[in-house]
């Protein structure tokens, strides 16, 4: 099985990826919405096609991008029936079972952080994806949403802390930088739930947390209740319209070979500026340069960057795509928003046979 687990620093929420390495089909739990891009590269990168984006709970800290990932991968959206959100295409109850190639999860009904919280259990209970119901030594809150202390308590002594000792425990968020624990740490360490805490020890303890609401949960849950879907276009994230281009796992925007070869050859090939981020002797090298290259090297590119028109479009091309990727990295920085990398760099280009220039610039 393929397993990541990707975490969004604004929210401190995690999203796991799993796949089957046999059919290539995959899940992900509790996406994020600004972070679709990168979710749908990671995807490509590692050859997975995605089945059902899963949520374990309506999210008050942050929206979903179930929605968004429905979009652009075709995949399911499936939610706890409970939470009665918009746009679900499985309703999801106690027992069910969310199949990806020849794996699945055992969907487990854990309310009590909110009334409709789910967690997800690996078919093999190697690994378990707790949502907020239960955290690395603590747990959800639960002063909002339909939750109760009492059913958290039964939920996690009930359906996550009776499955095996070894079972990994992936939470929904971590705000000190862990990443997962254990059933058997849990059982042992949690200062909220494990131990000899019982019922009225659990519900004492919560009732007196005073904690302010999330600042996003205006949005967030409203936003959740659709699975995302933004109420107008101008909410999706912007996309880069100017050529096909795909957004990598590093966040790099790229443009293949053929395709730049393409709109240059196009009448609207003249708007794209071709920038050359390798040293001089290399420009006019055996590899030479694509007509009409401006040599900047990348040494040289943040202080000579105004020499660049920022409303057009600009590709970088280096030897392999290596330095041309940290060359948009530097322009966007700069302010420059329409910027690509030439995938492969010149090596690539040469590979596809297309034209090329030597000497001078």
């Amino acid at each position: 099985m393929i397993f990541r687990q990707l975490f969004d620093p604004t929210s401190s929420t995690y999203t796991y990826v799993l796949g089957d390495s046999i059919s290539g089909e995959a899940l992900i739990i509790d996406p994020v919405f600004e972070n679709e891009r990168r979710d749908i590269a990671l995807l490509r990168e590692l050859g997975l096609r995605l089945v059902a984006s899963l949520d374990t709970h309506v999210h008050a800290d942050h929206v979903t991008g179930a929605w968004l990932l429905k979009q652009a991968c075709g995949s399911q959206i499936l939610q706890a029936e409970q939470a009665g959100a918009a746009n679900v295409d499985r309703a999801l109850r106690h027992g069910d079972r969310v199949t990806f190639g020849q794996r699945f999860v055992e969907v487990r009904a854990t309310p009590g952080h909110t009334s409709g919280c789910l967690s997800y259990v690996l078919d093999d209970q190697s690994k378990a994806f707790t949502g907020d119901s239960l955290l690395i030594r603590g747990c959800g809150r639960t002063d909002f949403q339909q939750g109760s202390p009492s059913q958290l308590y039964r939920s996690v002594r009930e359906q996550l802390l009776s499955l095996p000792a070894s079972c990994l425990l992936y939470p929904g968020h971590d705000y000190r930088g862990l990443t997962v624990t254990s059933v058997e740490e849990e059982r042992r360490f949690n200062p909220r739930l494990g131990g000899d805490i019982n019922e009225a020890d659990f519900a004492g303890y919560m009732n007196h947390l005073g904690l302010p609401h999330p600042k996003l949960m205006d949005i967030a849950v409203p936003a959740n209740l659709r699975c995302g879907q933004p109420q107008a276009q101008d909410l999706t994230p912007d996309e880069m319209t100017w050529a096909p281009l795909t957004c990598n796992f590093s966040g790099i925007w790229e443009i293949q070979a053929n395709a730049l070869y393409e709109r240059l050859a196009a009448s609207d090939g003249a708007s794209i500026q071709i920038v050359d981020v390798r040293e001089a002797p290399e420009f006019s090298d055996v590899l030479g340069h694509l007509r009409g290259a401006r040599l900047l090297p990348l040494s040289e590119l943040a202080q000579r960057a105004t020499e660049l028109d920022a409303s057009r479009p600009v590709v970088a091309v280096c030897r392999s795509g290596a330095r041309s990727a940290q060359a948009t990295v530097l322009l966007r920085k700069a302010g420059f928003g329409l910027v690509a990398n030439l995938s492969g760099g010149m090596l690539r280009w040469r590979a596809e046979g297309l034209p090329v220039e030597a000497g001078g610039q």
